[in-house]
């Protein structure tokens, strides 16, 4: 049984017809219906704007397509099929050079209406508007760029990061560009390893002083900057630099694509790959696919179109068993251990809990306490913080109010670390050598005061400090006052 009815088949209906899953035409076109038929597609020779051929009709379509290439008929078959088949998905091409007039009257009936001079404009955009000029100043940058290509994610990479690098690479060397994906730090979160090692996915690790000698080119993805959350020297010469995240001071390189209005680096390079034709791997699709959800905590935050557009794409490339293996590797041990002393140290005032764990062995655990301390009743910030290797590392998380933790955690320790990240989900590094002095009797002692009071005085709780400028713009209230108003207890 058909699930698709077709009426009148101009070159759009045609293709509605053929294409995509079983159909039935009618049409007026007696040529036209010996055609589908010999293609295996049923049809009947009949006027579609006739109320009778209609009411012939002896199933119900789940959609009924409108196709001809002549608008008049199209206003006049969907305004009938509408009062025929009321539940029908309704789908209405406006016809070759349609007025005005032609599309109000379809889009008054139609759940669905296609406008071929909108199709044209997206295409003429598409290659000659912004999106168009930057695909083409991507490839002649690569192009000329010196070999081999070093395409740098940030410290520590995330998911979106790490996918944005094997994107970026692959990109590359369509162009004829060698290019290796590289990283500094460590690759510590479990959802992150789980990751690489499901996708074998190749990095390359630096460690010690950056030796660029081997790499005739340099791109950063994920970040703008070199010597800002990465160990490149800060004077590198960049080429390219992708990234979705606001810069705090100038970018520079021969190409620049920084779009902060979307919620994923990946969600860029898959409109690069798109553009370019280029069909991601399984592996690059999945990667790609996690990047996006995690930078966007499962599309639910600061999500765009464009966001839903890429994983659209994605979602008919990508290794979805696999997926689901990376997202549900197993927990360690020490995460336990980590989160139970975090609860057993938390200290929590006007619903901001802060917590130091001391030392760690896994700065993913720091994260993941951070998550799970958030789930605690009246708690609407987390901050915690542990030291390893001579650095301390602090994870924080909010929910449900308007502070932007990453320009909070930027105002509370960028004077005597590194800190940044997102409204809801932030992190810092703060050298401990910064905090105590070698002699200190009573190190963890220092580092936990001397952080969780920057950190509550930066948001003006607990002290008589005004509160630093973390929240959005006019509507910074005061913490306190905001969580009585959550909560009603200022009534």
């Amino acid at each position: 049984m058909p699930s698709r009815l077709v009426l009148g088949c101009g070159s759009v209906g045609r293709h509605l017809a053929v294409d995509g899953g079983s159909a039935h035409v009618v049409t007026a076109d007696e040529h036209r219906v010996e055609t589908l038929r010999a293609e295996g597609v049923s049809a009947t020779r009949d006027d579609p704007a006739d109320p009778d051929a209609l009411a012939d009709i002896d199933f119900e379509p789940a959609t009924v397509v409108v196709g001809s290439d002549d608008p008049a008929q199209n206003r006049a078959v969907a305004g009938l099929a509408r009062e025929e088949f009321p539940d029908a998905h309704l789908f209405a091409f406006a016809g070759r050079a349609p007025t005005e007039a032609d599309v109000t009257a379809l889009e008054a009936v139609a759940d669905t209406v296609a406008d071929p001079r909108e199709a044209v404009r997206s295409f003429l955009m598409e290659r000659a508007g912004d999106s168009g000029l930057r695909i083409r100043r991507l490839k002649r940058v690569l192009r000329n760029a010196k070999p081999p290509l070093a395409v740098f994610a940030h410290d520590n990479p995330d998911p979106d990061a790490i996918a944005s690098a094997m994107a970026l690479k692959q990109i590359a060397e369509r162009a004829d560009t060698p290019a290796t994906a590289c990283y500094f730090g460590d690759i510590n979160h479990r959802e992150n390893r789980a990751l690489v090692n499901l996708l074998d996915i190749e990095l390359d690790a630096r460690a010690g002083d950056p030796d660029l000698s081997e790499f005739g080119s340099i791109a950063l993805v994920d970040h703008s900057r070199p010597g800002v959350n990465d160990q490149l020297p800060p004077d590198t010469d960049v080429d390219i630099v992708i990234d979705h995240h606001p810069p705090r001071a100038p970018v520079e390189a021969r190409f620049v694509d920084l779009r902060s209005d979307v919620g994923a680096t990946s969600t860029l390079l898959t409109e690069y790959l798109r553009k370019l034709g280029t069909e991601p791997t399984p592996e690059l699709a999945t990667a790609l696919l996690f990047g996006i959800a995690v930078d966007t905590d499962d599309f639910s935050r600061e999500v765009v179109t464009e966001d839903f557009e890429a994983a659209a794409h994605l979602v008919k490339h990508a290794d979805m068993a696999t997926l689901e293996r990376i997202e549900s590797p197993s927990v360690d041990v020490e995460t336990f251990e980590i989160l139970a002393r975090a609860i057993a140290e938390r200290d929590v005032r006007e619903g901001i809990l802060t917590t130091y764990v001391r030392e760690i062995r896994d700065r993913d655990a720091l994260a993941q306490a951070a998550d799970q301390l958030l789930g605690m009743e009246d708690v609407l910030t987390t901050l915690v913080l542990g030291r390893m290797d001579g650095t301390v590392f602090a994870s924080a998380r909010a929910r449900g109010s308007d502070l932007d933790l990453g320009e909070a955690l930027r105002e509370a320790f960028d004077q005597i670390g590194s800190a940044g990240g997102h409204a809801d989900m932030a992190g810092a590094q703060i050298p401990i050598g910064a905090l105590v002095e070698e002699d200190e009797a009573s190190p963890d002692t220092a580092v936990r005061e001397a952080l969780t009071d920057r950190f509550y005085e930066t948001l003006g709780v607990g002290s008589d400090r005004s509160a630093a400028p973390v929240y959005e713009e006019d509507t910074y209230i005061g913490l306190a006052e905001a969580l009585r108003r959550e909560t009603g207890d200022g009534d």
